[in-house]
């Protein structure tokens, strides 16, 4: 038989290694006829079918597994009956399909300008003429080969081969007969043609539990949402003038069900959010939920940033989860990590045989501390990786906002590295340029696609202008996590009380820049672990000092101009530091001390939303006014905050020592009676209960600068805020 190819070519096909197995598999009008080269190694027999179901031919092997018919007539859209060992499979040639990916596409991803890159690359069930199947796409420059592999072609290389379209070095085939739910991955061949490990898709939408690392083909995506109201109204609920308060959660070990394994999306939404709720807090905050390989990472080592992780339920069942909670009337955030990957062999650490997503020299690409890889963001096609990724969860899943994992670690060159172990930017600086143009490009993508989204930093250094616009020269964060009010406050409260006071400062240096930046206050999940304690366990004292200490904490923060954002278990005073294997001890409230906390943080936030002097402020010195900030033998600190127009102001004294302090003469800026709307050393909390009754009277005694003054009883190591109710 006269198959036209000679013996360097057939070896290459068989072996799946040719550079365009599409120029000869497949049907070809050669000579006079038709020829139709089909590579299934190990099959035995192959007919080639016209699409009515009449025979058009059989195939003889040629060589290896590749099989050569000849006919006279095209076989047009025809099928294979291809005869395995195992069985018979009867499914149209995927060598039959041209191109499916458009070339303005491809064009706008080489650019840098494809704002939904996951719609293109990745695994997408389409249909072909009358043909169902799935499209396969993934961009590997540099590879010599790249073939789809899963359990529809036993895991073989050499069956499906993919078109290369050289204008972007995008992959693409489309093989008829796969489903949803079929495992894959793709086998690349560096550009010296040797094998690499199988990779994992980088845009996969799906992925299977771990430990194991195959992308799952998704099933459309079909979720009745019925979020149109809290969608709508977002962008009012999130001003920043607004009440924020966020419950920071680690799911797999928020609470585990009667079995001892972690709640799944539908079980989490049926026990979280009404428990959010009668907590008062207006968000929750997830601890990132995108794949990754190894739980002791928290997620923060992800490497499926396009799909929900496995371990909780499939991604409808996420989706399900954030429409319940807006119906429920809570935002969701969800940290997401844009600065690093680990090095697992299944992911996009050279991916191609070369360094596509991260830098060639370790001085840029490896991060000492997590002994991970770092994202290449001059790289046009990682930034729309990246930013895709951020777009796909907002557009996709509803979510409210994400906040931006390690970004001082981007932002600097130097960031954990001794001289000689970094190389300065091309102005001979320290500073990422290139992270800090995808973080310009992340947040203004953001805008304009997602409007009334939020977008947080974590960023623990001083940078100038992490929250200011763009066109202003800033980064385009709607937050910044507070790193520095943490920091200090928290080592305060860490001090006997006999020793605050030389320590006061502590307490009032976070108020000279606390409108430098639009800041959320966090008690985060990074304050209660790697031998820190709980923050109960931060506490000095006894049993009863431990309590009103944090009690009286929580106080100080909820009032101090900032959005709030505390990790779960801090709410009732966990007594033990954070374990991500185990479930938070949920019977500590049974124990009073602990109930009370609980009691306090759910009547803080309420406080917080109700009284708009707490909030609308939060990023204005107007909003901001000290009374007492140099009472250091005392350890008292007394502030006003305010809000606009006609709102009634709010003064907040904070004892800092286990001395009650009686007839204390405090200025208030209006005469009249204020209210105390809040205790921390109320009864109701566990405390000793030493109070003002409810309700102060001020007198015409000027004080602090103020014509009027209240006498208070300020009770021991606990916050008083009380409100103006006039005359």
């Amino acid at each position: 038989m006269d198959i036209g190819l000679d013996r360097a070519e057939l070896t290459l096909l068989a072996q799946g290694r040719h550079v365009d197995p599409f120029a000869l598999l497949g049907s070809h009008h050669e000579g006079d006829g038709w020829v139709v080269r089909i590579n299934a190694p190990g099959a035995n027999r192959i007919a080639v079918y016209h699409a009515n179901g009449s025979l058009w031919g059989h195939a003889e092997r040629v060589w290896d597994g590749l099989f050569v018919a000849h006919g006279d007539g095209d076989p047009g859209r025809y099928q294979l009956s291809i005869q395995w060992p195992w069985g018979v499979e009867r499914q149209a040639d995927a060598y039959a399909f041209g191109p499916l990916l458009d070339e303005a596409d491809l064009r706008a991803f080489h650019e840098g300008h494809l704002v939904h890159p996951a719609d293109i690359f990745g695994a997408h069930s389409v249909k072909v003429g009358d043909t169902i199947g799935v499209r396969f796409a993934v961009w590997a420059p540099n590879a010599c080969r790249v073939s789809v592999v899963g359990d529809f072609n036993r895991w073989d290389g050499r069956r499906h081969p993919m078109r290369l379209r050289h204008t972007a070095g995008v992959w693409e085939i489309f093989i008829p007969g796969v489903q949803p739910g079929a495992r894959y991955k793709f086998e690349l061949l560096d550009p010296q043609g040797r094998l690499l490990p199988l990779k994992a898709d980088p845009y996969a939408r799906q992925m299977e539990h771990p430990p194991a690392s195959a992308s799952i083909v998704p099933a459309p995506f079909k979720i009745q949402w019925h979020d149109a109201g809290w969608m709508e109204g977002r962008r009012e609920t999130q001003r920043r003038d607004a009440p924020i308060s966020i419950y920071e959660v680690h799911v797999p070990s928020w609470r585990h069900g009667a079995d001892g394994r972690p709640l799944q999306w539908d079980e989490l939404a049926a026990q979280l959010i009404p428990y959010v709720l009668d907590m008062g807090f207006t968000h929750i905050e997830l601890l990132p939920v995108s794949e990754h390989p190894f739980g002791g990472s928290w997620g923060y080592q992800p490497l499926g940033i396009y799909a929900p992780t496995a371990r909780l339920g499939r991604p409808e069942a996420f989706a399900r989860f954030v429409d319940s909670c807006h119906t429920a009337g809570i935002g969701v955030i969800v940290d997401w990590v844009s600065a690093h990957f680990p090095n697992d062999a299944h992911g996009l650490e050279r991916f191609d045989g070369t360094a596509l997503y991260e830098h060639a020299d370790p001085r840029e690409g490896f991060h000492h501390d997590w002994h991970t890889l770092i994202f290449n963001f001059g790289r046009r096609e990682v930034r729309q990786y990246l930013i895709g990724s951020a777009l796909e969860w907002l557009r996709r899943f509803h979510l409210d906002g994400l906040r931006v994992d390690a970004v001082a670690s981007m932002l600097y060159r130097d960031y954990s590295r001794k001289e000689g172990e970094w190389i300065p930017n091309h102005y001979g600086g320290r500073e990422n340029l290139e992270a800090v143009a995808f973080l310009r490009e992340l947040n203004q993508k953001v805008a304009e696609h997602c409007p009334g989204v939020l977008v947080i930093a974590e960023e623990s250094t001083a940078w100038p202008g992490v929250t200011a616009n763009v066109s202003e020269g800033g980064l385009g964060f709607q937050y910044k996590w507070n790193m520095g009010w943490m920091h200090d406050s928290l080592g305060y409260m860490q001090r006997d009380p006999l020793y605050r006071s030389h320590h006061h400062h502590d307490l009032t240096f976070g108020v000279t820049y606390a409108f430098a930046e639009r800041f959320i206050l966090p008690l985060s999940h990074d304050e209660v672990v790697h031998g820190k304690g709980s923050l109960l366990q931060r506490m000095p004292g006894d049993e009863w000092q431990r309590f009103a200490n944090l009690r009286a904490y929580f106080g100080f923060m909820w009032t101090h101009p900032g959005k709030k954002l505390l990790f779960m278990g801090g709410e009732w005073g966990c007594e033990s530091e954070w374990d991500h294997d185990a479930s938070l001890d949920w019977n500590a409230l049974n124990r009073p001390y602990h109930e009370g906390v609980r009691r306090l943080v759910a009547d803080l936030n309420r406080v917080l939303v109700h009284e708009p002097a707490l909030h609308q402020e939060d990023a204005h010195p107007r909003g901001f006014h000290w009374l007492i900030a140099d009472d250091a033998q005392q350890s008292i600190y007394a502030y006003m905050r305010f809000g606009r127009d006609d709102v009634p102001p709010v003064l907040v004294i904070c004892n800092f020592t286990p001395v009650p302090r009686e007839d204390f003469r405090i200025g208030v800026p209006v005469g009249g009676a204020w209210r105390e709307i809040c205790n921390t050393d109320s009864d109701y909390y566990a405390g000793s209960n030493v109070g003002n009754g409810g309700m102060v009277v001020a007198t015409a005694d000027p004080s602090h600068g103020y014509a009027h003054s209240l006498s208070v009883r300020v009770p021991p190591l606990a916050t008083l805020i009380l409100r103006a109710e006039g005359e």
